[in-house]
């Protein structure tokens, strides 16, 4: 594929996004321009047409094209059944989404550890939650961004350095979520999801038809490589490697703030409803493309040195009119880089709302929202040379980001369904629990033979119930909490 059309369809995409993301701004705050709530929630009034679309871009990024196309070359079927879980654990939204929603409408939450840090009647829940999602979302960030390197390397057999294709993704994330906040992310979203979604299923059901059609490729796959049809897979995964990645997995759309904090954002629950049966319906499709095409480039490439090039080496190759190529490439770039910029903005509104403005008491809005743009570059950066590390398989590295934040699950949780629960719980269970996923991936310890991904929910569960026991009983903050959680009122 000529270097002249790949950078072509780049500028085509970045003049379409940033003229969308431009259009959004006049709507992006509550007119003043230092709302916090208009700049990172779109004033709560998002509706469930572009929340759905925006979710799924957000939630569906490089790791979907690039990471679980690598992963079914590797592992077979068994990366189906992983992303299964995960897509299975978004029934956690149809329960905790409209108890999101509506403490967020009753107390004016910007951030997820925000409403923790309230519920449990502690800053410091807030500030040691926002730190722990920092500290774990910045390499999910730089997943994204290699996913980017990857791409635009592998399609372009190497022209393109990986370090030139990550520096696109960054620049073009902090472009998109700096010029109006979420509303501008939301609306380009809704047009990379879009993208995504019928560029990559076009194509791939191009692909297929390259390779003989449906009954020839599987056929092909069962007399070549038995193993990748058959579970466990032909290597990579083992019951226990199994759980490790997909128990973190399933409590994604509760972990991941950048996933949370969109509860907050939908005009109603009707809204909510919308976006995440549109979800549903978008995460399917995607889910069943993404892993035909890490099966035809199984079929068609069976000796790569490294599974996360099958799509971009799938994309070069003549089973993919050029043309067709570099649109699906631009719908991975758009994907990864509206993951990458719904992070950004997510911890740049953490670091602002929960850690300055709690140790730098009385900020007003108006500071906090300065701050939280000061911030938004700088988490680019770091999340760029992370990226540069090249670690790891990109699904795996993805699935270690999402261990270390499993540990926050407990105390949401218990922030609706525990009235025992307390602050002492919460802390110990995010700070004992995140800093031994830290020691066991280090050290590489796998106690009883069991991975980090297995530990990590247990071990803060425990932490958080026998803390909070010893403790003393919630105040009258989180009875006003619950009763607005259940639809009461207090």
């Amino acid at each position: 594929m000529s270097l002249q059309l790949i950078w072509t369809a780049v500028a085509v995409y970045l003049v379409a996004g940033l003229a969308i993301a431009w259009l959004s701004r006049s709507a992006a705050t509550n007119g003043s321009g230092v709302d916090m709530s208009g700049y990172f929630l779109g004033n709560r009034r998002m509706n469930g047409f572009v929340s759905a679309l925006s979710y799924s871009a957000t939630t569906y990024s490089a790791f979907m094209m690039v990471g679980l196309a690598g992963l079914t070359y590797a592992g077979g079927v068994g990366a189906f059944g992983f992303e299964i879980v995960y897509f299975a654990g978004v029934s956690l939204v149809a329960i905790f989404g409209p108890r999101f929603w509506a403490v967020g409408k009753r107390f004016g939450y910007v951030t997820p550890s925000e409403m923790l840090g309230h519920r449990y009647a502690d800053r410091r829940v807030a500030v040691v939650t926002a730190v722990a999602s920092c500290l774990f979302l910045i390499p999910y960030a730089a997943v994204q961004l290699a996913g980017v390197g990857y791409l635009l390397a592998g399609i372009s057999g190497g022209a393109i350095p990986f370090t030139t294709g990550v520096v696109v993704a960054t620049l073009l994330a902090i472009l998109f979520s700096y010029i109006a906040g979420i509303r501008s992310v939301m609306w380009t979203d809704s047009l990379q999801a879009l993208f995504m979604i019928v560029a990559s299923t076009l194509v791939a059901l191009l692909v297929v038809h390259s390779l003989g059609g449906f009954a020839t490729l599987f056929d092909t796959l069962a007399d070549e490589h038995p193993a990748a049809l058959t579970v466990p897979g032909p290597g990579l995964f083992s019951l226990t490697t199994f759980l490790g990645l997909t128990i973190p997995w399933f409590f994604f759309s509760l972990s991941n703030p950048q996933v949370s904090q969109r509860l907050f954002m939908p005009a109603s629950l009707k809204s909510m409803r919308q976006m995440l049966i549109g979800f549903l319906v978008f995460g399917f499709i995607y889910t069943l493309v993404s892993v035909l095409w890490g099966f035809s480039a199984l079929v068609a490439f069976p000796d790569l040195s490294q599974s996360d090039l099958a799509t971009p080496t799938l994309l070069a190759s003549t089973h993919v009119p050029p043309l067709l190529g570099v649109v699906v490439m631009v719908g991975i770039l758009a994907a990864a880089v509206s993951t990458i910029d719904s992070i950004m903005l997510t911890l740049s509104s953490m670091l602002s709302r929960d850690v300055y403005a709690n140790l730098a008491e009385g900020a007003s809005e108006a500071r906090q929202l300065r701050v939280g743009k000061w911030v938004l570059p700088l988490i680019a950066v770091v999340a760029f040379l992370f990226a540069e590390l090249q670690l790891s398989l990109i699904a795996v590295l993805s699935v270690a980001a999402s261990t270390g934040l499993v540990v926050i699950v407990p105390a949401i949780i218990g922030a609706f369904y525990w009235r025992r629960g307390t602050a002492a719980g919460a802390l110990a269970s995010i700070l004992v629990g995140g800093l031994a996923v830290i020691a066991l991936y280090l050290s590489g310890a796998k106690p009883l033979g069991l991975p980090p991904g297995i530990w990590a929910l247990p071990l803060a569960s425990a932490l958080f119930v026998g803390v909070s026991l010893l403790g003393r009983a919630p105040s009258e903050r989180a009875q006003a909490f619950l009763a607005a959680a259940s639809g009461t009122r207090s």
